[in-house]
């Protein structure tokens, strides 16, 4: 499963790549509020740091406007990745952008329904968003499971960008049920390396190397 980070800091996403943990980024309007920069200029720096795709979001609502601003995003760099919403206007700009060779991320998804129709527009990723299923106690991983069995039925192309990742759980139940993608903010990703039996037994290691009275350095 490949980590694309959710997040518009670039230097949490240079700490992430230098580890090879960021296989691509996305971003969205309340990301890009919160970096308090500028989409077009932090979205080309983003690209400059990461060799994936790189998610950057229309604000459009209609499906002339969403092309033109789709186009526009697709020119700041060749790892662009134009994410449209799921709606009908979103799947006419899906379909003209993929026409192009242009990368599409169709985002808010929360049916195996909109999936397929995202599928057959010819988007590049599909982003259910977990979490936010969760928050109405429905549980967004049937619907990552449902996606996979449709899109494995059918032979489609398009990837399951698992998002609206919330914790560690959900990044181990995304890549047992088979998502080709998790998206995920940089704090959950550096979490999945925690172990309270880890930091058990490096502690009695170090208590243990401490009555060595050795050095290594």
């Amino acid at each position: 499963m490949q980590f694309f980070i959710d997040t518009a800091e670039v230097e949490d996403i240079k700490e992430l790549n230098d580890l090879g943990m960021a296989d691509g980024v996305t971003t969205n309007p309340s990301l890009i509020l919160k970096s308090g920069r500028d989409i077009l200029e932090v979205t080309k720096e983003i690209c400059g740091i990461v060799d994936g795709p790189v998610s950057a979001e229309v604000v459009a609502l209609d499906a002339d406007e969403m092309l033109k601003e789709g186009r526009k995003l697709a020119k700041i760099a060749d790892n662009i990745a134009v994410k449209v919403p799921l709606t009908w206007a979103g799947l006419k700009t899906c379909k003209a952008l993929s026409a192009d060779g242009i990368m599409v991320n169709v985002t808010l998804c929360f049916s195996a329904n909109q999936a397929l129709l995202a599928a057959k527009a010819g988007a590049t990723f599909i982003s259910p968003f977990i979490g936010r299923l969760d928050d109405i106690n429905i549980d967004g991983m049937d619907l990552i499971a449902d996606i996979r069995t449709i899109y494995d039925n059918y032979g489609f192309e398009t990837r399951i960008l698992a998002a609206s990742i919330r914790s560690v759980n959900h990044m181990t139940q995304a890549a047992l049920i088979g998502a080709d993608v998790a998206t995920a903010p940089p704090a959950v990703i550096k979490k999945m390396a925690d172990h309270v039996l880890t930091d058990k037994g490096l502690e009695g290691f170090m208590k243990d190397w401490a009555k060595t009275g050795q050095k290594i350095l």
